[in-house]
């Protein structure tokens, strides 16, 4: 059922991912802009590095402020920070320092600007745990600040399955930004305190996924997963499981090469007759490109609407989801179904995935007992966020889309109302499908009376994926092919 179209709901699911190729990124300011980054059991948290006569400085208060209570005054030249009940004193354009009654050097001189106190970074290492009064690890190579015993450790471990998969764990829940490249498949940590394994570098003696790298910079952790072949991640376990596999493929029958003369290769070098050990090439294997991508909702824990005692929309909206794949794919439309199991994603998660097959449309299934028939919708974009540049605002990334997205919910509908099946077509704040970079809709079925055990009835399934499946694939020349 879409509750998460009330405005309010809405407003709380937030946004948890910076940013996505495969995904797309949200940009929060410059790409060049320094950070550090704060990981601590009260907050996780950035700040802004200044650059002032060739070294860096940040803000000092700025830094404790999510940490608890702090204050400061100014006195002329002098600047006193109090973080709970210890004092900080600080002179404009000197090194020397004192916290809590003992005196030591800055490796550069303290700045006053505008009433904003600045101290090098450089400093930070050994000046917060005499304020804090707790250990602190800082990195500042990457500018990475850990406070506590907040790390968050993981392990990786190659499967020999056909395909291999790489199985990380991790202490905790972590959500990615992932991005696929040629050759990579990365997942950057924005604000997960991930640290580096025992070594930077995992090989794995695998050729399709020979290895992983782990590096830091600018506050950001990254893992690249290098492949051979096209790499998909898929997340398990809350958060706690990241599984890397090869993305689906399908085999593409090699080119008929031309008759060659007897005696001689297909080009035309001469040929040892009867060569030992010839035999014929494998057909090559390409990435599979993807049409359609079908999103049932729900999943696992989330049980989605309970009609009755034992009748859940997660169940219906996977049986038809299973169904809608088969009459696609019986059109000759190449599909992915997201879900395929009792499992459950984030709506991030099913954003992300979505985007990184790169699907000419992408179908989310809802179920609900209120109404009769079906209702299709769109996204209702918020306001602000605009596309600039390189990058794309996460919550309104289906605004280049929704023109192609209304026309296919109209094709939809058409059909629909062709079969008698009683529809309409709305707009919503639903997510994920603003965060999808496709032509993206959302059906969400209602029983055809007022029997809600109809859901489950093979052949009014099976008569709502073969609308859907038909609207798409009277839409087919209008949108495209895939990316």
């Amino acid at each position: 059922m879409l509750d998460q179209i009330h405005p309010l709901r809405h407003a709380r699911t937030g946004f948890r991912i910076l940013s996505l190729l495969f995904v797309l990124a949200l940009s929060a300011g410059s790409a060049d802009e320094k950070k550090i980054a704060v990981f601590s059991p009260a907050a996780t948290y950035s700040i802004t590095v200044i650059d002032r006569d060739g070294r860096e400085y940040a803000g000092l208060l700025e830094m404790l402020e999510p940490l608890g209570k702090v204050s400061s005054i100014i006195d002329g030249p002098r600047w006193t920070l109090r973080y709970n009940q210890i004092d900080a004193e600080f002179t404009n354009g000197k090194k020397r320092a004192r916290v809590a009654g003992h005196e030591f050097d800055l490796p550069a001189n303290f700045l006053l600007e505008n009433g904003r106190g600045l101290v090098p970074v450089a400093s930070l290492n050994y000046l917060l745990p005499r304020i804090l009064g707790t250990a602190v690890n800082f990195n500042p190579a990457a500018r990475r600040f850990f406070i506590g015993n907040v790390a968050v450790h993981f392990t990786a471990q190659l499967t020999r399955t056909t395909p291999p998969r790489l199985v990380m764990t991790f202490t905790a829940p972590v959500n990615p930004t992932v991005a696929t490249e040629p050759g990579h498949l990365r997942m950057t940590f924005n604000r997960q305190p991930l640290v580096a394994p025992g070594t930077p570098t995992l090989t794995f003696d695998d050729k399709t996924i020979p290895s992983a790298t782990y590096s830091e910079s600018n506050g950001l952790s990254e893992i690249a997963v290098n492949g051979t072949v096209p790499l998909m991640a898929s997340f398990s376990n809350d958060g706690r499981t990241i599984t890397v596999a090869p993305a689906p493929q399908q085999a593409v029958a090699p080119p008929t090469p031309a008759a060659a003369p007897a005696g001689t290769s297909p080009a035309g070098v001469a040929a040892a007759p009867n060569a030992p050990g010839a035999v014929p090439s494998a057909a090559p294997l390409a990435p599979r490109h993807f049409y359609a991508v079908i999103d049932a909702a729900h999943g696992g824990e989330d049980r989605g609407v309970t009609f009755n005692g034992k009748l859940t929309e997660k169940d219906v909206t996977l049986a038809l989801a299973r169904r809608l794949r088969q009459e696609l794919e019986s059109r000759g439309i190449p599909t992915l179904t997201l879900r395929d199991s009792d499992s459950n994603l984030t709506l991030d998660q099913r954003a992300i995935f979505a985007n990184t097959a790169h699907p000419v449309v992408y179908i989310a299934l809802h179920a609900s007992a209120a109404g009769k028939g079906a209702r299709i919708y769109t996204a209702l974009l918020p306001s602000g966020g605009e596309n600039n540049g390189p990058f794309v605002a996460w919550d309104t990334a289906q605004s280049a889309m929704l023109a192609s997205s209304q026309a296919t919910a109209q094709g939809v509908a058409a059909e629909f109302s062709r079969r008698q099946i009683q529809t309409r077509t709305l707009s919503a704040p639903l997510r994920p499908l603003n965060n999808v970079t496709s032509s993206a809709i959302a059906v969400e079925v209602a029983p055809p009376d007022t029997d809600v055990t109809d859901l489950t009835l093979p052949a009014y399934q099976q008569n709502i994926a073969s609308a859907v499946a038909s609207g798409i694939a009277a839409m087919r020349d209008r949108l495209g092919a895939p990316r």
